[in-house]
């Protein structure tokens, strides 16, 4: 019989690393990752019959938890319909007139199959709108791997981007302007030295892929601000907030109008299912109304747009995301008691159903304070974890996720685990 590491031995021989997404390795914290046979709830079990809780939720969309007989239902209907047909079908307009009802910015909106195609066709999207060619993104914030956005940040102020990623040249990254997240003056600088180029400003309001770390509101109105003033738009990456942070988004967290806003994970349910969409005139220069190409042969797939659906209705119960906010404040509470008990050096916040949690002293406001989180002792304590039933992100720079799912049995088995574990931390020091 097979199991992880047999799994991994294999995978390795056929897939680049062993792994369809490099997130999903364990190349920070070491180890075989596991491969999982199945999920119920707020749990999920490995080929070796080993029992996890699941703080990835597969990095965010299950936001019911697994397996939600509501949505298995109606998965199962839309299968018996058919996958998919290259036709335009019902089933995505009723989930394109659902996010236009739950998000105010919204006016149009276009479904893609993941984050990436969002971010990418979101910002030729801006560029076609406005004329202008350089965008702006910020040092941590990750859109998606289309080439333009795959850029390490300045060690100065206003650096132009280089490639971060082999295979990206550097023509295609020069017209990207990496700054650093919560800074209002910088952003300020760079829009009165290059703002009549400048087509958008593309940003996480609560950036999600350097741990967790909210955006302050005077750095999120001041981009809104100098966009409204130079006639650039302003782009919010929803693809991890979106529906999780709190129904309308972190947008409406900040009271922040966006021209376009990206969404992904919870949307889709668990099935590749993502969108952009904003306000009428800026949409209608998409094809086929404008001259921004955008196309996508599996875009609104009939099951997958099910699944996407369901979820969005069952996330609207009365209540639904005050229950959701306090299961996880009661995880991070109990974390960081944990670690205070063991005089660990630790720190942890969250906002709705997602969380970030730091091997710091304080809570981090930007990429370079993440930067400075204890790799060691995060790795000894995701194993520790791990080992006692335990799934977090592998990796220091990823946010956590809690679901319905997660009943108080759950966050008191997970804080027991943690006990035990920042007393291995504690010891190792």
């Amino acid at each position: 019989m097979d199991t992880n590491d047999s799994l991994f031995d294999r995978a390795r021989q056929s897939i680049p690393g062993g792994v369809n997404s490099p997130v999903r390795a364990f190349g920070s914290v070491g180890g075989s990752p596991r491969f999982m046979a199945r999920a119920n709830g707020c749990h999920m079990w490995d080929v070796d019959g080993q029992r996890y809780i699941d703080y990835i939720g597969s990095w965010g969309p299950m936001i019911l938890g697994h397996n939600h007989p509501k949505i298995i239902e109606a998965v199962h209907q839309a299968v018996d319909n058919g996958l998919t047909f290259g036709c335009a079908t019902e089933r995505e307009i009723e989930i394109a007139e659902e996010i236009r009802r739950i998000i105010p910015s919204i006016e149009e909106v276009r479904l893609v199959s993941s984050g990436t195609e969002a971010g990418m066709s979101a910002i030729r999207l801006a560029r076609g709108f406005t004329g202008r060619n350089k965008i702006i993104k910020f040092e941590g914030c990750y859109h998606g791997h289309s080439d333009s956005l795959l850029v390490k940040a300045g060690s100065g102020m206003l650096t132009f981007g280089n490639p971060s990623s082999a295979g990206v040249p550097a023509s295609v990254t020069e017209h990207t302007l990496v700054l650093e997240y919560n800074n209002p003056a910088q952003l300020e600088d760079a829009f009165k030295r290059y703002g009549d180029d400048i087509a958008c400003v593309i940003v996480e309001a609560v950036a999600g892929n350097m741990n967790m770390v909210p955006g302050t509101p005077e750095f999120i109105h001041a981009m809104r601000d100098l966009c409204t003033k130079y006639g650039a738009l302003l782009i919010v990456d929803e693809v991890m907030t979106g529906f999780r942070v709190a129904l309308q988004g972190a947008q409406s967290l900040y009271g922040v109008t966006p021209d376009i806003t990206m969404f992904g994970k919870v949307i889709g349910g668990g099935m590749p299912v993502a969108a952009f969409g904003g306000r009428r005139e800026v949409m209608e220069k998409i094809a086929p109304c404008g001259p921004v190409y955008q196309a996508g042969t599996l875009s609104g797939n009939p099951v997958a747009v099910a699944c996407g659906l369901a979820t969005l209705k069952l996330i609207q119960e009365e209540g639904f995301y005050e229950r959701l906010a306090a299961q996880t404040t009661k995880l991070i509470t109990g974390l960081k008691a944990a670690a205070d008990a063991e005089g660990v050096t630790f720190c942890a916040q969250s906002i709705g159903g997602m969380f970030g949690m730091y091997f710091l002293p304080q809570l981090p406001t930007g990429f370079a304070d993440v930067m400075k989180s204890d790799g060691k002792r995060f790795n000894l304590f995701f194993h520790e974890m791990l080992n006692r039933g335990v799934y977090l992100a592998p990796s220091l720079y990823e946010a956590g996720f809690v679901s319905a799912a997660h009943d108080d049995a759950a966050i008191e088995e997970t804080i027991a685990a943690a006990k035990e574990a920042f007393a291995v931390v504690a010891k190792a020091e």
